[in-house]
């Protein structure tokens, strides 16, 4: 990994060798871009879908939507006793920028690094996306639309996770 400044902002470069000497982004998704036909809408190029866990944090939906006040995305708040299910994908690097402006980059959500764990017990580093704190709100529900986008990652997820996801209460 290195780090370059690019508008006086610190980006950080999170490439690491793929097949035949490429280069690729590992990506945790936890929210609606664990639905792979969403990523591939929004012109998110992958090679790699696999399960992959966030040890210390928990899943809420407290970041207020930009269409309806009363609806909640997805975010992550740290919780030591808690773990969060999500895919890992490796995307391009060239989709990065794609993903920052789908994800609200920077106003929305900031990209920040995570090490996630697989199910061979690897962890791995990649980068994710939590809300800015002035975008978070209690009391927020996800709609059924949204929901049904984190539960089209269930082909992956554990089964326990997928049946707590689907108990969620939505508007």
């Amino acid at each position: 990994m290195k780090n370059f400044r690019e508008g006086g902002e610190l980006i950080l470069d999170f490439r690491y060798e793929a097949s035949a000497g490429e280069m690729g982004l590992k990506y945790f998704a936890y929210g609606s871009n664990m639905d792979p036909e969403r990523m591939r809408r929004r012109g998110i190029r992958f090679s790699r879908r696999e399960h992959a866990v966030l040890e210390g944090f928990r899943l809420e939906f407290n970041k207020v939507s930009s269409r309806d006040p009363r609806e909640g995305y997805a975010n992550i708040v740290k919780d030591p006793e808690s773990v969060v299910e999500g895919i890992l994908y490796e995307i391009e690097e060239s989709d990065l920028r794609r993903l920052d402006r789908r994800e609200g980059y920077p106003f929305h959500y900031r990209r920040t690094r995570v090490y996630v764990k697989l199910d061979n017990g690897e962890r791995v580093e990649a980068i994710t996306y939590i809300a800015q704190p002035e975008k978070v709100r209690s009391g927020l529900k996800p709609s059924k639309e949204y929901l049904s986008h984190l539960l089209r990652g269930c082909d992956l997820l554990s089964q326990q996770y997928c049946e707590k996801l689907k108990r969620t209460p939505t508007l």
